[in-house]
């Protein structure tokens, strides 16, 4: 890999990073602004919610602006909107009696930026690269390295919210900074050969995609999707568990959190180093891995003590991070580039689904019982290894390529 790509790699990695600390940092401190704001836990779980509903809706329409015109041209002005949506969450929260509104309008605008900020980026790694092995490596990279920022997002909220409640808010207009200029200097926008699509042609195009690749797509989708809503369920259920039963609080609350994440983020890295081009691997990856995610959660299922749920959340972190880099693969490896963005992005809208449903859904199971949280979980986690076993199917080799999977015959 040459010097410049990788420097546009790593540029590109700090961009869901920021964004993954944007909403993850926030997480062990929701029942800090619960006593702050004076809130139930339903309202703190807002506060994430919000933000991925936002960019659920944004960003299949980012994705297509990308394909139009030009991926940088999306990804900077939706870090500036995140940032300032950050200004304005942090300057309400320091000086405002009843902030709660106004984090929400703050949070609006972080969602905004989300939109057009990481789900991009998956496009522009296809782009890059003509070489499937460079991109399924590209994207472990960058799956990492939002799993790293979720590693680093506990530990960091904690910190910061240990100084002052709100610095989380007023940090992450920061981290948007660092990004914004690592993206417009190390990355360059490439020259067009062709002019993009007309709108028509387009969207007569993605329905073609969708007409003839509708099952395995949806499939991912749904994948995708139910993965962040696990991930994002545990750890809101996590951190409320430790300051309510177990009275960790701060940066070491902040740390327990951090191990089952680490273990995904590790995981994540593995797999995308290993897939190569590989779809049959990627498919069976994902399977497995999401099996293993399916056990642990069912285990967890018979037990609060601190040191076993830890452990299970861990073993169902790394198969939810060994699942997530082959599904963005197959997602990017498998369009043309005027295709690429905007069915990425849909699979993206997907996954911010997750990340919206998981903390208010587990905010309400948990008021019946940890069992029942766990067996519901356990069985959603079961329909989504039997999607997966059933419905992804990648292509067959030398064959031409038509979409993201080839027809079968039936």
């Amino acid at each position: 890999m040459e010097h410049k790509q990788t420097s546009g790699l790593i540029s590109l990695a700090s961009v869901p990073l920021v964004m993954t600390l944007g909403n993850s940092m926030l997480i062990p401190v929701l029942p800090i602004m619960e006593k702050k704001l004076d809130i139930t836990p339903f309202q703190s779980s807002l506060i994430i919610t919000i933000y991925s509903g936002v960019a659920i809706i944004l960003i299949p329409i980012a994705g297509y602006l990308s394909d139009r015109i030009g991926r940088k041209k999306v990804i900077i002005p939706s870090l500036i909107a995140a940032g300032i949506g950050g200004v304005i969450s942090g300057w309400a929260s320091w000086k405002m009696n009843d902030p709660y509104l106004m984090i929400l309008v703050g949070r609006v605008l972080q969602g905004i930026g989300a939109a057009g900020a990481s789900p991009i980026v998956l496009p522009l790694i296809g782009d890059m690269f003509c070489d499937e092995k460079e991109v399924s490596s590209g994207l472990g990279l960058i799956e990492t390295s939002n799993t790293v920022g979720k590693v680093l997002s506990p530990i960091l909220g904690a910190f910061l919210a240990s100084i002052f409640w709100f610095l989380p808010f007023l940090a992450f207009p920061i981290f948007c900074l660092l990004s914004i200029l690592l993206v417009g200097i190390f990355i360059k926008a490439p020259k067009e050969k062709e002019e993009p699509p007309k709108f028509k042609v387009f969207l007569n195009s993605i329905k073609n995609i969708f007409k003839r690749d509708a099952r395995w797509l949806f499939t991912i989708f749904t994948v995708g999707g139910i993965c962040m809503f696990i991930l994002f369920g545990m750890l809101f259920y996590l951190s409320s568990l430790l300051e309510e039963i177990y009275h960790i609080e701060g940066i070491k609350k902040g740390g327990v959190l951090a191990i089952p994440l680490a273990a995904l983020s590790l995981s994540s890295y593995i797999t995308g180093k290993t897939i190569g081009e590989n779809k049959s691997l990627m498919k069976w990856i994902t399977f497995f891995g999401l099996l293993l995610s399916t056990l642990a959660l069912w285990s967890t299922s018979f037990s609060k003590n601190i040191y076993f749920l830890i452990t299970t959340l861990a073993v169902s972190g790394i198969g939810i991070g060994a699942s997530l880099p082959c599904l963005d693969a197959l997602i990017t490896s498998g369009f043309k580039k005027k295709e690429r963005g905007t069915v990425s992005s849909i699979y993206s809208s997907m996954r911010f689904v997750g990340v919206a449903l998981g903390p208010p859904i587990f905010a309400i199971l948990r008021d019946y019982s940890h069992k029942s949280l766990f067996f519901s979980v356990t069985g959603i986690s079961i329909i989504t290894a039997i999607l997966a076993l059933f419905f992804i199917k990648p292509p067959k080799p030398q064959s031409e390529k038509r979409g993201l999977f080839e027809k079968y015959e039936s």
